[in-house]
C-alpha cells in the first residue's frame, strides 16, 4: 500500500483580491495566504508519509516579481526531499507565462514534465507509471491528452494534465479533452488541474479536479485543499479531500423579507456572519454580504447604504474568533409596497413615479455626462479603476447603472412618504 497527494492551482504569491483596500483587513495574512496554504500541503505530505506529490499546473501565478517566490518553492521541495517524497509537476497556463521560472534548478526529487510531447516516468519501486505534459505557451487549445501513451497493464498508471476538460464556466478553454478520451488510455487515475472547484468527474477510472489550495476571491468560496489517494494492490482504495486553506471565502446571502426594521435586518446579518465564522473551522473569513428580498426596511437601507455598510463591518469585527472581514456589501432588496399598484394610479404620485421610471438618457446625453465627470476619474484611487469590480465614471454603461440606482432611490423615497 502507498499514498500520493494530488494538488493543483497553487498560484504561489498570488494576492487575494478585494480585501486589502479596506480598513482593518489583515493585509499580511492576505498576502501570505497562498504560501501558508502550500506550507500546509508540505506538512500534510510529511505527516501522511506519502510517496508522491503531484502538482497539476499553475504552481505560479505568472512571472515572479523577484526570485523570492522561486527560492521559497525550492526550499519547500528540499523539505520533501529530506522525507524521501518525490514530486511531479506539469506546467499550466500561468506557469507558461513565467519567464524566469526556467532559470532556477530544482532539487533532484522534483520532476518537471516536458512541454513539447508527453513523457512517461516509471517508478519501479511502486510499480507506477506517471504520464504528463506541460503547457509550452499560455494558450494551449489542442487536446494534449490524445498524444499520451496507452497504459502499461503491469503498472498503476497516472495521467497528470492541466485542462478545462470539456469546458468549465469561468475558466479559459485550454487543452480541452473528453472523459471518454481519458478513459480510453486505460489509466487508473487522472490528476487534473486548471478548474478551481473540486470535482470527482469519474470514479471508473478516477478523474479528479482537486480544486485550488487557497481561495483568492469571492468566486472561490468554501473549503480548498488537495486530494489524498491511497493505492492498494494496484487499485485506488481511498480518495479523500483534505483542507489546506488558511482564509475561507464565504458568500452570505440574507433574505430580509420578514424584517420590518433595520434592527431586524441587523440581527439577521449577525446570525449569517456568525454562521460563516462557525463553519470556517477556526479560519478567518472573507465574506461578501448580500441582502435580498422585499422588506419594509428597503428604503432606509438604500438611503443610508454607506452607513449600514460600515455598521455591518463593525458587527463583523466584533464577532471575535479568528475574524471575519466584509469584502463587499450588496443591497438587492425591494420595497414591501407594490410599486406596480402605485404606478397604475391616476394621481400626482402615480404620474411622478411613471416619469422617473421612464427617464432615460440617450447616447449623446450619456457621452456628454461622461465628459463632464472625466475630471473625477483622475482623482479616484487606482484600485477603484482596476480589478474584478472596477468602476469608471466615464463609462456610459456604468453611468446607466448609476441612473437606475438613482431612479430606484427616488421611487423608494416617494413610496416611503406615501406610506407614512
Amino acid at each position: 500500500m502507498w499514498k500520493f497527494i494530488h494538488a493543483a492551482d497553487v498560484h504561489l504569491d498570488s494576492s487575494l483580491h478585494g480585501l486589502e483596500r479596506y480598513e482593518g483587513a489583515p493585509v499580511e495574512e492576505i498576502r501570505s495566504a497562498t504560501r501558508r496554504a502550500f506550507d500546509n500541503l508540505i506538512e500534510l505530505a510529511i505527516d501522511e508519509e506519502v510517496d508522491l506529490v503531484l502538482l497539476a499546473g499553475d504552481l505560479y501565478d505568472g512571472d515572479w516579481k523577484d526570485y523570492n517566490t522561486g527560492l521559497y518553492f525550492v526550499e519547500r521541495m528540499g523539505r520533501l526531499r529530506e522525507a524521501d517524497i518525490r514530486v511531479f509537476i506539469v506546467a499550466g497556463n500561468h506557469d507558461a507565462a513565467s519567464r524566469i521560472t526556467k532559470y532556477l534548478r530544482l532539487p533532484d526529487n522534483v520532476k518537471m514534465f516536458a512541454t513539447r510531447t508527453p513523457e512517461r516516468v516509471v517508478l519501479e519501486d511502486l510499480d507506477v507509471a506517471i504520464h504528463g505534459q506541460g503547457f509550452a505557451s499560455r494558450a494551449v487549445t489542442e487536446d494534449l491528452s490524445q498524444a499520451y501513451p496507452q497504459s502499461d497493464p503491469q503498472l498503476f498508471n497516472i495521467g497528470l494534465l492541466h485542462t478545462c476538460l470539456n469546458g468549465k464556466p469561468g475558466h479559459e478553454p485550454y487543452a480541452p479533452c473528453t472523459v471518454d478520451g481519458l478513459r480510453s488510455k486505460g489509466y487508473q487515475y487522472w490528476a487534473l488541474g486548471h478548474v478551481h472547484k473540486r470535482e470527482e468527474v469519474s470514479r471508473n477510472p478516477w478523474i479528479v479536479f482537486p480544486g485550488n489550495i487557497q481561495g483568492r476571491h469571492i468566486r472561490e468560496t468554501g473549503p480548498k485543499g488537495c486530494t489524498l489517494v491511497t493505492v492498494d494492490s494496484g487499485e485506488v482504495s481511498e480518495v479523500t479531500h483534505r483542507d489546506l486553506d488558511v482564509i475561507r471565502w464565504s458568500l452570505c446571502e440574507v433574505d430580509v423579507k420578514d424584517s420590518e426594521t433595520v434592527d431586524d435586518v441587523y440581527e439577521q446579518v449577525r446570525v449569517a456572519l456568525q454562521q460563516a465564522l462557525d463553519t470556517a473551522e477556526g479560519r478567518p473569513v472573507a465574506a461578501r454580504l448580500v441582502l435580498q428580498g422585499a422588506s419594509a426596511a428597503h428604503s432606509r437601507l438604500h438611503a443610508e447604504i454607506e452607513h449600514w455598510t460600515q455598521e455591518y463591518r463593525a458587527l463583523a469585527t466584533g464577532l471575535g474568533g479568528a475574524g471575519i472581514w466584509l469584502e463587499k456589501v450588496l443591497l438587492k432588496t425591494q420595497p414591501s409596497i407594490s410599486v406596480d399598484s402605485i404606478l397604475a394610479r391616476d394621481d400626482a404620485l402615480g404620474g411622478l413615479l411613471r416619469g422617473i421610471r421612464d427617464m432615460e438618457l440617450d447616447d449623446t446625453a450619456l457621452a456628454k455626462l461622461a465628459n463632464e465627470v472625466s475630471a473625477l476619474r483622475q482623482k479616484l484611487p487606482a484600485e477603484i479603476l482596476s480589478g474584478e469590480d472596477r468602476y469608471d465614471p466615464t463609462d456610459p454603461q456604468q453611468l446607466k447603472v448609476v441612473l437606475e440606482d438613482i431612479k430606484e432611490l427616488l421611487v423608494n423615497r416617494l413610496i416611503t412618504t406615501e406610506k407614512a
